[in-house]
């Protein structure tokens, strides 16, 4: 019940309620139907025996008169009555006793009540009202149904707009920032959908603050980075120069990180997928590395994979420079199995499951640089073309495997 959507438990709640009162009113009616007969035949057999009881006194036709209006009976044509019990009426009882014999048929016309005794025969007609209890019945019901069905249009009526309202939610969900949620009755769904439509434009402001923010940062960053590498090349000191370029490079190194995990968070980003192969994205990985020497490549594979050369270039190129910062002896191996890409590098294992590290900025005992955004990234990418990252320890090598399959 707890997944039913609200519209599904409308339709079962109005069905199982029209479905009880059409059950209850058919029963109703059958029983009613039952004790209507029961009635008459037990009130058509009074009768029938008054008049035996009083036909043996020899009664004159006036005390018959009597017993008809008592009675509200008419006594008609035995052919006329005989002539229409035989095309159109059945019997619903017979029977002889003593003083006499009774048949009760039933017509469309109405119930006729046969009495014969000693050769005298007589046709009665049973003029009493019909019983209307079924008809009032039926029609309070057919009444009560029909307010049922249009109160579940009215409710469904009222519930429509909520889809509309969940599929423009959705489409803003799913990228379109520029969706507005417009509702013009003021009830609770328009108040939601305003809140909404109010959230939206929030989301957007703190959207467009934080890329002209990132835009702006990143462009400010640079320009001192630039200048401070041209400024290096005028120092002696081989040392201090090649320590300071190093520092520059790591801090292009991290703006570039900070723009790829802004343009992988952004709502509206979609990987370009293509045809190509495992060696030629290791090969794109490999170029991007600024240490490339320390990095082995063994069991290179061929094979064709469908996916976003570039993002997945990004992510071998980030686990095999943390193999290379972060490993003991400084190297990182890259080797490929059937239904995986491995990159390996000595040291100790790590003190937290993978997730830990696949968080911002987190680091662990040996992360002694940088701000921990590689694993981060990593993880992103993946997930963007449908591939998962896994982690395993043995013989003192940290392997970290990106599953192809």
């Amino acid at each position: 019940m707890k997944n039913l959507s609200v519209t599904t438990f409308i339709h079962i709640l109005f069905s199982l309620a029209i479905t009880i009162a059409v059950a209850t009113i058919f029963l109703f009616l059958s029983w009613n139907k039952n004790k209507i007969k029961m009635d008459e035949m037990y009130q058509h057999k009074l009768i029938a025996d008054s008049f035996l009881s009083n036909i043996e006194l020899d009664m004159s036709q006036e005390q018959l008169n009597k017993l008809y209006k008592k009675f509200d009976v008419q006594n008609v044509d035995l052919q006329t009555a005989k002539s229409e019990i035989e095309n159109f009426g059945t019997t619903i009882f017979g029977g002889e006793s003593a003083i006499g014999t009774i048949k009760i048929f039933d017509t469309p016309s109405g119930n006729y009540i046969y009495i014969q005794r000693l050769g005298f025969n007589l046709m009665l007609k049973d003029n009493r009202s019909k019983n209307y209890i079924s008809t009032i019945v039926t029609s309070l019901s057919l009444v009560i149904i029909g307010i049922f069905i249009l109160l579940y249009y009215a409710i469904l009526k009222k519930l429509k707009p909520l889809k509309k309202l969940h599929r423009d939610i959705e489409e803003f969900a799913n990228g379109n920032l520029k969706k507005r949620i417009r509702y013009k009755n003021d009830d609770e769904i328009g108040k939601i959908a305003k809140s909404f439509d109010n959230a939206i434009l929030y989301i957007n402001d703190l959207s467009d603050s934080k890329n002209l923010f990132m835009r702006n940062i990143m462009h400010e960053l640079k320009t001192p980075i630039t200048k401070g590498k041209i400024l290096t090349e005028s120092i002696d000191d081989e040392n201090t120069k090649k320590m300071l370029v190093k520092s520059f490079d790591r801090m292009n190194e991290l703006i570039a990180e900070i723009a790829t995990i802004e343009k992988l968070t952004s709502q509206n980003f979609q990987p370009y997928l293509e045809m190509t192969t495992i060696d030629n994205v290791i090969t794109i990985a490999q170029n991007l590395l600024l240490n490339e020497k320390n990095c082995e490549i063994e069991n290179i594979d061929n094979r064709p994979i469908y996916t976003d050369i570039k993002l997945l270039s990004i992510a071998i190129k980030n686990l095999l420079d943390n193999g290379i910062k972060y490993g003991s002896d400084k190297m990182v191996k890259l080797k490929t199995t059937p239904e995986a890409i491995e990159i390996i590098s000595k040291g100790e294992q790590l003190k937290h499951p993978l997730k830990y590290y696949t968080e911002p900025f987190s680091q662990g005992e040996k992360r002694n640089s940088g701000f921990g955004l590689g694993l981060y990234i990593v993880k992103n990418i993946l997930e963007k073309i449908n591939l998962k990252l896994k982690y395993k320890y043995e013989d003192g090598y940290n392997i970290f495997i990106i599953k192809l399959v």
